[in-house]
């Protein structure tokens, strides 16, 4: 793969030469100052659900490399709110800027807006569907952790359904050697197209609601919230939150192994014990962290900079 990429949509537009050249050019942001790299370039975000962790590293990353942000803001206090669609606003967004991050509630929303933009676009998070920059961050974070991505059984608990971490990341541990363990409730079980999907690429992988079994075969858990807003109907929702709880008595009382490394995209709720906060085993601030060198690669890779 050259340097540059085009835009960064869904991690299915990677394969595995390309998605551990872009973790190389991440390893060499982290190690050494790019300051200048993107002088006189322009970032336009344009978050139209909430965000904290992609929204701000996304900026740092930007700033960091001598860029500037442009932030679209709140749609309530933008044209949105008088009807503007998508296709204009990016349409206009983009006379502003050399490269747009889009998060939006609708599934494809960003190879839309990468259809018309005329600019490279990042998609940040588009509905229930893909997360790519979270799953190369993800990535990173296994490797700097474990020291490397294939032979390990990595373990998914939570909300496997609406989850679009969980699902852009098992899509892109599906071109590595890794064994894949789904834990949830049937309600929140992965979706019948990602399961199609991993079987035709032949990945091993195991559905189970029960934590306490598989806990002691796992070199990672990637934890994740019970999302309360992608439900339609509430009383569904008040039947799965609190499926499950990850806390230091569950990892001895199971038999976890030392080596056991615990990640959570964040925002976390009651899924996810204080109490392992200061362990070896949490390794979910260091994942936050580790969002700013990542990014720092895809914005420089799709301006044509490393």
């Amino acid at each position: 793969m050259a340097g540059s990429i085009g835009s960064v949509i869904s991690v299915r537009d990677f394969d595995r030469d390309q998605i551990l050249h872009v973790l190389s050019v991440a390893e060499r942001m982290e190690a050494e100052d790019h300051f200048g790299l993107l002088q006189g370039k322009v970032l336009a975000t344009i978050f139209l659900e909430p965000s904290t962790r992609t929204r701000l590293s996304f900026a740092s990353a930007m700033m960091r490399l001598g860029g500037q942000v442009l932030d679209f803001g709140d749609s309530e206090q933008s044209s949105f709110k008088k009807g503007e669609s998508l296709s204009d606003a990016i349409r206009v967004v983009a006379g502003y800027c050399d490269v747009i991050v889009l998060r939006h509630p609708w599934e494809g929303a960003a190879r839309l807006a990468a259809r018309i933009a005329g600019r490279p676009v990042i998609n940040a998070g588009d509905g229930a569907n893909q997360h790519p920059t979270q799953t190369f961050l993800d990535l990173y974070t296994i490797r700097k952790v474990c020291g490397r991505i294939d032979g390990l059984t990595v373990g998914f608990v939570g909300d496997l359904k609406y989850g679009r971490t969980v699902h852009s990341l098992a899509t892109a541990l599906a071109r590595f050697d890794c064994r894949q363990v789904f834990v949830a409730p049937p309600l929140l079980a992965v979706p019948d197209e990602l399961r199609q999907e991993l079987d035709e690429a032949g990945v091993g992988y195991e559905q189970t609601e029960d934590l306490h079994a598989v806990l002691p075969t796992l070199d990672i858990i990637y934890c994740t919230r019970i999302q309360e807003e992608r439900f339609a109907d509430s009383v569904e929702y008040e039947r799965v939150k609190g499926a499950y709880r990850v806390d230091l008595a569950l990892l001895r009382e199971a038999g976890a192994r030392d080596e056991l490394r615990i990640m959570h995209p964040l925002p976390r709720v009651d899924e996810l014990s204080a109490d392992l906060d200061d362990t070896p085993f949490a390794v979910y601030f260091e994942q936050a962290r580790n969002g700013v060198p990542v990014r720092q690669a895809l914005l420089a890779m799709v301006l044509g900079q490393a």
